[in-house]
């Protein structure tokens, strides 16, 4: 059986390329997900997809792109299947071949699912301020440090604003953002177009230049024991990486003003979580959040004795916060979507400012975040 796995996976990867070849044109566009000069994925005007792969070895393929479809086989040992109408933006997906998932021979890979997967991007309506264009570009960069917490190398990458270089003299403010679960620091540059939607705000002045930082969420210390029941965030020592290495390492490499006036911190999901959970606990550091897909966990639906009472002061608070963002998508899984919602209405109902946004049409999925981070970034460091 391994044998035979083997065989198929070269034969996918050897093959993959006769795609490019002993094609009919067709209609739609390949996806701009794909390997440069692939033609699969094809996007059709409806916005159905195409799948064709090279594998006269297989016995069965299928996609997983949100849904399993059943690939055929022709007579040249090519394997086709055509999707229903895909949601607009950026969706992994998985070609299971024999019943194994693997990523597609012809699509670029992702961090995502707790794993490296296929991804495809839907072209969207509205997803100019996504795209490059004729602006001054700022640049993503690379950095290791050592966190003593985690007593291991970790990464992150930063984007610093054009000209950053150039004005040596300037000094920038702070956006921390954060991925959510199963996928990783490489989430926001890549999956999330992060320095494009920037350079297209700062570039159209509809947000002031900046710094982000995109940093691993997961950190444990593995000195502290775990308790077992503390649930799917427990024994995470992030926020403690955050404020008490991160934070400082940035400050001290990068060009920042560093006091709470200019300084933010949002994320999705997971990353609205740790968002709030870190920002709750230090606003002597924090004067900006946002949770995209996320927010704070209400225990017994009593907001106002969350983080030793935060919000229990409405005035006070708001007299501290600048802003404080909540986004959710219309179609996300219902109990996020009722779970946001609700947390939209406690703040409400508790005098609360903040600014509560929910994206037409799309799930829990990059969309949903490329929009919020093109919103939430419009409204910072004013």
């Amino acid at each position: 059986m391994q044998h035979r796995i083997f065989i198929l996976l070269l034969t996918l990867v050897t093959f993959a390329s006769a795609t490019l070849g002993a094609q009919t044109e067709e209609a739609g566009v390949p996806a701009s997900t794909n390997i440069p000069g692939r033609e699969y994925p094809r996007i059709l005007p409806d916005k159905r997809v195409k799948f064709r792969i090279h594998a006269p070895e297989a016995e069965s393929l299928q996609i997983d792109l949100m849904k399993k479809y059943d690939m055929q086989q022709d007579t040249g040992g090519y394997w086709t299947v055509t999707t229903e109408p895909v949601v607009e933006g950026f969706h992994y997906y998985s070609l299971i071949a024999d019943g194994i998932p693997l990523m597609d021979p012809n699509s670029q890979t992702f961090y995502g699912m707790g794993r490296m997967a296929s991804g495809i991007d839907i072209p969207d309506t509205d997803m100019d301020y996504y795209q490059p264009h004729h602006v001054p570009h700022g640049q993503i960069r690379s950095v290791n440090y050592h966190s003593d917490i985690t007593q291991a190398w970790r990464r992150a990458y930063v984007y610093t604003p054009p000209g950053y270089d150039n004005n040596t003299d300037t000094r920038y403010p702070v956006l921390y953002l954060q991925h959510g679960g199963g996928e990783d620091e490489t989430g926001w540059p890549n999956q999330g177009k992060a320095d494009l939607i920037l350079d297209n705000l700062i570039a159209s002045g509809e947000a002031e230049p900046m710094i982000v930082v995109m940093d691993r969420g997961y950190a444990t210390d593995p000195d502290r024991e775990v308790d077992p029941n503390a649930g799917f965030m427990g024994g995470n020592v992030f926020s403690e990486v955050l404020v008490e290495e991160i934070i400082p390492m940035v400050d001290s490499t990068f060009r920042t003003i560093p006091d709470r006036e200019h300084r933010a911190m949002a994320g999705l999901s997971m990353g609205g979580f740790q968002t709030f959970q870190t920002t709750m606990t230090n606003l002597d550091k924090f004067a900006y959040v946002g949770g995209f897909s996320g927010a704070a966990f209400v225990r017994d639906g009593n907001l106002t004795e969350m983080y030793d009472g935060v919000w229990a002061d409405a005035d006070a608070f708001n007299d501290r916060v600048k802003v404080m963002y909540v986004s959710i998508g219309t179609d996300e899984p219902e109990r996020m979507y009722q779970g946001v919602n609700a947390f939209h209405g406690m703040l409400e109902d508790a005098g609360i400012d903040h600014v509560y946004y929910e994206s037409p049409g799309t799930g829990h999925e990059w969309q949903t975040w490329r929009r919020s981070l093109r919103q939430f970034a419009s409204l910072l460091f004013e």
